[in-house]
């Protein structure tokens, strides 16, 4: 098979790194990629917004499968393009891609499925502002309606700090706090059969101990050892399954990855919010531990065959991420600067660990930081203490000068 994956970040390169992995798969792609995609895949120029260029590109290749990986081309409806031209497509339609473009939109979808989730408000202007973050109090929870690259939601005690946000945006959902540890599943669907993957926890806010701005995500782990046993059971049954066949209902069914963020609340599982995509950092971790070859379960997704597969199969190791970002992010991030250590960490700590890239290109002899977020060490080890260890040997392993990291990703459930 033929693979063509579209985007540039850390979880396109994880894509990548597993389909190469997969024996079925003759022949790797991926447009625009990134320095570290072009060591497993060939790299080509294309504008992923474009789906008349992304569908051209899959067809000069001969690509049997194209797999979207960011949420901007999926709601900008570059999988609805490649399907036109033919090729079978991992990822949502613009239709149902909306669960993600539209805050609001996957409320009113939530709301028919009778899936659990905070209570909201959608404002449009200053008045109705004042009004709904009057109505829930501190913590005030705003999200920007739309797509915010992960930087959106403001979770804030300070009314003015989220007034200000919330005022910013042409039209923001504010809802009640959720208290209780977050949770990501992700599930594969063909808009009617949904198979979950392994749960997983990330860590959005950019400084030790979950202080400092929300970011896109600066670590995450898997498995979750202190989470109920039949909780991926429970999120299948109240979550997952009934938004499939609540999408498939209204005419624009879901297929591809159906990311649910959630909440483990004192009153039960509620969801935050979907994504459209494979999460990132999460994918890092959840791929990790996939023993099971991707591209043939990717495939079953496009073709809606997926109620015909093998049961999935996961390893018992744990995996750990930590993401090295760029001098200033999430505000304006520094480029260009080099990175050492790579070749270090690839003779030293494979296969245990390795680093998967997100923000980084090729400059001469030179790999240079060209993103926030540049890059995201992974390690797997029979437990998290043991992930976390390789992942932070790892780490230590690479200079990216002015760069940071979380040091306590997984530290509180490894014990440490």
């Amino acid at each position: 098979m033929k693979v063509l994956v579209i985007g540039g970040g850390a979880r396109e390169h994880a894509l990548c790194r597993s389909l190469s992995l997969d024996p079925d798969v003759t022949a790797l792609h991926c447009a625009p990629g990134n320095a570290g995609i072009a060591e497993v895949a060939e790299l080509h120029p294309v504008d992923a917004l474009d789906g008349g260029a992304v569908a051209a590109l899959a067809a000069e290749l001969g690509a049997e499968l194209v797999v979207v990986g960011p949420e901007a081309p999926l709601v900008a409806g570059v999988a609805d393009a490649v399907r036109a031209a033919g090729v079978p497509v991992f990822g949502p339609s613009k239709e149902a891609a909306e669960l993600e473009g539209s805050k609001a939109f996957a409320k009113d979808v939530m709301a028919a499925a009778g899936v659990p989730t905070a209570r909201s408000y959608v404002c449009t202007n200053p008045a109705e502002v004042d009004e709904a973050l009057d109505a829930f109090g501190a913590p005030y929870v705003v999200k920007d309606d739309g797509l915010a690259a992960g930087k959106g939601v403001v979770v804030t005690s300070d009314l003015a700090v989220a007034t200000a946000h919330a005022n910013a945006c042409d039209r923001v959902v504010v809802e009640e706090f959720l208290d209780g540890p977050e949770v990501s599943l992700f599930a594969i669907t063909d808009g009617r059969t949904v198979v979950p993957l392994q749960p997983a926890q990330d860590f959005k806010r950019a400084l030790d101990g979950d202080e400092g701005p929300n970011t896109g995500g600066m670590g995450a782990y898997s498995p979750l050892p202190w989470a109920d046993p039949k909780l991926v059971d429970e999120v299948m049954e109240t979550v997952l399954q009934p938004t499939v066949d609540e999408m498939r209902r209204r005419g624009t069914p879901f297929s591809g990855l159906l990311y649910a963020g959630l909440a483990i609340t004192s009153r039960g599982v509620r969801v935050i919010e979907f994504n459209a995509r494979f999460g990132d950092p999460e994918t890092q971790v959840v791929l990790a531990r996939l023993k099971t070859p991707l591209a043939g379960v990717l495939l079953a997704s496009a073709n809606g065959t997926l109620a015909d597969i093998e049961p999935l199969r996961w390893s018992d190791d744990a995996a750990v991420t930590v993401v090295i970002a760029s001098h200033n992010y999430p505000d304006t991030p520094r480029t260009g600067d080099p990175i050492e250590g790579l070749d270090e960490v690839a003779e030293r700590d494979a296969p245990h660990a390795y680093v998967l890239h997100a923000g980084t290109k090729r400059v001469g002899g030179s790999i240079v930081s060209a993103g926030g977020r540049v890059l995201s060490v992974t390690a797997s080890g029979k437990d998290l203490t043991a992930a976390r260890s390789r992942a932070y040997a790892a780490l230590g392993r690479i200079r990216l000068d002015g760069s940071q990291h979380r040091t306590d990703i997984a530290a509180k459930v490894a014990g440490e």
